[in-house]
């Protein structure tokens, strides 16, 4: 598992999908006074490079936010998402990517918390290091705090087993994104039986899991799984972006399986994921499904060629 680094695949189209879904529930959760807290299970880095390192190697960036850079027909939703990326490169030229930290960083509140988890000792050490840099910079410009108490928390460990003692949050309010590397077909259960502790725990929070769409069983089964945990409601959406090579390896089609979403979501979605596949989709094999609640409704969109 620690085998795994974020950096080779930043900016790809599966982040695009986890990033816009992930802005949108933090919007929603923001429409109140009542601070709540971000727990991001497996954070990574924070910010990565495009243009060296990691992400250079194989450039999967090209298949997510480059397809988005220069668009000026973006739905409102997706033009946040790369307006926020833009502002972490001032020059107008991609070079940064920012990871589901940095993102929350900069769509929440300053009474709002981070709690973020990283087992990967280099990317942890990375990660509080680029949020020492923030703070560092904020009280450079004279910013100061106006709230008392630690508003961003990195702690280094597995954030399976951390994200019981956060729950639940002090104000009951919270939004916990799941997105481990899935290296290990371990995390597929292991993702089931967190959430399934965390509803015991937090009832009325809000759940994030990414995962990807892959042939292998685990990767099959883990929405169906999901959608029988006990939850006021459950949306699932995936984006594919090509047909699945023949001999089963890359990732074309990821997908956000979110647990007690806000009613905002869905018809943000209808929205949104037409133009992902317009713009993204390489071949006749893109397309989206949409799913929500316990109708198994399905809304399905496919490229036109």
């Amino acid at each position: 598992m620690l085998s795994y680094r974020h950096a080779f695949h930043a900016g790809n189209h599966a982040d695009v999908l986890k990033h816009i879904v992930t802005i949108q529930l933090m919007r929603y959760l923001a429409q109140k006074d009542t601070p709540y807290m971000y727990i991001d299970t497996h954070a990574g880095a924070g910010v990565y490079a495009l243009d060296t390192g990691y992400a250079a190697k194989n450039a999967e960036y090209e298949t997510g936010i480059a397809r988005l850079w220069s668009r000026k027909d973006m739905p409102a939703p997706v033009a946040e998402y790369v307006q926020l990326v833009k502002s972490l490169n001032p020059s107008g030229k991609m070079r940064y990517y920012p990871g589901s930290p940095y993102c929350a960083d900069k769509t929440m509140r300053e009474q709002d918390r981070l709690r973020l988890f990283e087992l990967h000792p280099s990317d942890s050490r990375i990660l509080e290091e680029n949020f020492r840099k923030l703070e560092t910079h904020a009280a450079a410009q004279g910013q100061r705090p106006t709230v008392r108490g630690k508003r961003v928390m990195v702690q280094v460990g597995d954030g399976f087993t951390g994200l019981k003692a956060l729950l639940p949050p002090p104000s009951r309010r919270g939004l916990v994104l799941i997105d481990p590397p899935y290296e290990n077909k371990m995390d597929y259960r292991s993702v089931k039986d967190t959430l399934a502790d965390a509803l015991t725990r937090f009832s009325t929070g809000t759940y994030a899991v990414w995962y990807p769409v892959l042939q292998r069983m685990e990767s099959r089964q883990l929405p169906d799984k999901l959608k029988r945990l006990p939850a006021n409601g459950w949306l699932n959406v995936t984006l594919s972006i090509s047909t699945p090579s023949p001999d089963g390896f890359g990732l074309h089609s990821s997908g956000m399986f979110v647990i007690n979403p806000p009613y905002t979501l869905e018809p943000m979605l209808k929205e949104v994921m037409p133009y992902l596949v317009s713009v993204l989709g390489v071949d006749e094999g893109a397309g989206f499904t949409l799913e929500s609640g316990e109708t198994m409704a399905v809304f399905t969109g496919k490229r036109r060629v």
